[in-house]
């Protein structure tokens, strides 16, 4: 899902920039009063951690990419987030964190303060239940793809049916309605006044909902496991689904175009994100090596809106990315790097051109990007 973008004062990013430096960040300090964060500038990280451990943090980069503060919840709040982070994102001076927790019934989205992080509220069980995907759809209302509770996997009933789409209000800082939603119930989309959710659960059609009054409007059938990726320069809306770009039009829902992606069928296709100037899709292919203890593996490859079709014989940049997004301004490619689920990852910074910029250390698992 490619990342939304917001604007704040750069004035107020130096002031903060100046405190932290002058603070640093390791050291406890004389009082209470929450730790002025960056938010003119710069790039959120948000490292989805191990799963298992309930470790998930958020790193702050500067526009520069160097000097990273490390798990700025923490610093802040004095408390863990306690699980694996899932996405982020902002509206009207709030940010929202989706954490998911390896305990039932401790699934939460913590509401914060976006120029602070100080925790304002927390949307808990059974409110918000595998919360995945979260986007601002207009003045103070976010919508949050939520799983719902979780099942069985061996008897095929792992994706509760329907799942949900929690409806929050950031006036009052509560969820003030359920929309029911495929299951596995995915990545969220904002088109005009649509929303498009995918799905993780094997569902067949791409959800489509009326933003303005929180209503279903009849779905677009595509195939297994769509989800919407990104409306390109020519206005048309692009889905994936099971080895397949669709390109769809936003407006009619006609569907006008399939590409394959790759012929290996041992490969799979993910984390898709579009280029600055919308002409570009650039993507991961992956695959385990059984050789190598069934490790993943594989490349980021790129293709044009106009293509044909989808070679992947030449990677764009040859490395394995757990998480990618582009900045929206520069075109710069931001790829996180995960070298195991118990160690710090890396984020690496590349031009439009596939020219690596530099990298820098993260924490465990950099999945998602939020370019403040």
């Amino acid at each position: 899902m490619i990342k939304k973008v917001t604007t704040a004062s750069a004035v107020r990013l130096k002031l903060a920039l100046s405190l932290l430096v002058a603070l640093n960040w390791s050291c406890t300090k004389d009082n209470d009063d929450p730790m002025p964060l960056p938010n003119g500038a710069g790039v959120l990280v948000i490292n989805q951690g191990n799963f298992m451990d309930n470790n998930g943090t958020i790193t702050y980069l500067p526009p520069d990419g160097s000097t990273p503060t490390y798990d700025i919840f923490n610093q802040i709040n004095k408390r863990s987030l306690t699980g694996s982070l899932q996405d982020y994102t902002e509206s009207d001076g709030k940010g929202l964190i989706l954490v998911d927790n390896t305990t039932a019934g401790q699934d939460k989205v913590e509401i914060i303060d976006a120029n602070t992080f100080q925790s304002l509220a927390t949307l808990k069980s059974p409110e918000i239940e595998n919360p995945r995907s979260a986007i601002r759809v207009s003045a103070n209302k976010v919508y949050i793809s939520c799983w719902d509770v979780s099942g069985n996997a061996s008897t095929g009933t792992f994706f509760k049916d329907p799942g949900y789409i929690a409806v929050v209000d950031l006036t009052t800082n509560t969820v003030t309605r359920k929309i029911p939603a495929i299951k596995g119930v995915e990545t969220l989309l904002l088109v005009g006044n649509e929303v498009f959710a995918g799905s993780a659960g094997d569902a067949t059609q791409l959800t489509v909902i009326d933003a303005i009054n929180d209503q279903l409007k009849t779905g677009i059938e595509i195939g297994p496991n769509p989800n919407p990726v990104a409306v390109d320069a020519n206005g048309k809306l692009w889905v994936y689904s099971s080895g397949e770009m669709v390109r769809i039009n936003a407006q009619t829902k006609a569907i006008e175009n399939r590409l394959k992606i790759g012929t290996d069928p041992a490969r799979s296709a993910s984390r898709f994100r579009i280029s600055a100037d919308k002409q570009y899709f650039y993507f991961v292919n992956s695959y385990y090596d059984a050789a190598d203890n069934y490790k993943e593996k594989g490349e980021v490859y790129r293709f044009a809106i106009t293509d044909t079709s989808v070679p992947t014989t030449t990677p764009f940049i040859k490395r394995l990315f757990s998480g990618m997004a582009v900045e929206p301004n520069s075109g710069v490619i931001y790829g996180g790097i995960t070298p195991s689920f118990k160690q710090a990852g890396y984020v690496y910074r590349y031009q439009a051109t596939g020219t690596l910029i530099d990298s820098v250390k993260a924490e465990i698992a950099p999945t998602v990007f939020y370019f403040k």
